[in-house]
């Protein structure tokens, strides 16, 4: 039901965003900027679920690898419904923070092979030939900008190990 909301939102959004990522992003933080964008609404309804929205709103730097709502989903059936229950707090809580890496870090500071730590506390592997990808997900707008970090948007949703 929660699924279905966030896609039917997600396709109304998408018809009003237009080129909101190509917008000046500095004086909003990331989560403004997400919302602003309009393509992370299930993104942004399981930050707040973890309780992770004081988090990406304060001072930072951060990188956040941010999957779009059809990255989230083309999950299996009921997975992200699953995830946003109280229960599975802290497996959500992992997953989204598995997504985010300390400081800013611009696609110009990426290199092929490079490993990032994340907040969760694993690591991703970036690639950058032939395009470039996060642990074999696709990055597909890099370099949004926000006041208190970037935001790389991604096809896919990253699953810690």
């Amino acid at each position: 039901m929660i699924r279905r909301t966030f896609i039917a939102a997600t396709a109304t959004a998408a018809l009003f965003a237009g080129s909101a990522l190509a917008d000046d992003h500095m004086g909003k933080n990331i989560v403004e900027t997400a919302q602003e964008a309009g393509d992370f609404t299930t993104l942004l309804a399981a930050a707040e679920a973890a309780g992770l929205v004081d988090t990406l709103t304060g001072e930072g730097p951060y990188t956040v690898f941010a999957p779009t709502d059809a990255a989230f989903a083309a999950l299996p059936d009921d997975t992200v419904d699953t995830l946003l229950m109280e229960e599975n707090k802290d497996q959500l809580t992992a997953i989204l923070t598995y997504h985010v890496v300390p400081g800013k870090v611009m696609s110009t500071d990426l290199s092929n092979g490079m490993m990032a730590e994340t907040v969760q506390g694993g690591s991703i592997e970036i690639m950058t030939e032939g395009g470039v990808t996060v642990n074999d997900i696709n990055v597909t707008t890099a370099d949004i900008e926000a006041s208190n970090g970037v935001i790389h948007v991604i096809d896919g949703v990253l699953m810690p190990k």
